[in-house]
């Protein structure tokens, strides 16, 4: 592997982690938020925290790897 190549795993690797981070962190945020509300809604009750976080995990895993490629392209191109 070159250098370009494991520059731009790394890049990838750690906008993606970063994205998992931030996305669980905010949907775990949240289903805290909603329980804690003066008028708790049934979409709160019924959709499981776990579950929820995930989603959020998964969302800003997709949103990290997708800036990261963005960054590479967009680098790329200005050489």
């Amino acid at each position: 592997m070159d250098r370009k190549t494991k520059r731009l795993l790394l890049l990838v690797v750690s906008c993606s982690l970063a994205g998992v981070i931030l996305g669980g962190t905010a949907s775990w945020a949240e289903s805290n938020t909603c329980l804690q509300a003066s008028t708790v809604t049934n979409e709160c009750l019924t959709k499981d925290p776990i579950a929820k976080t995930i989603q959020g995990m998964s969302t800003g895993l997709v949103a990290g790897a997708g800036a990261a490629f963005g960054v590479a392209w967009q680098h790329r191109h200005e050489d």
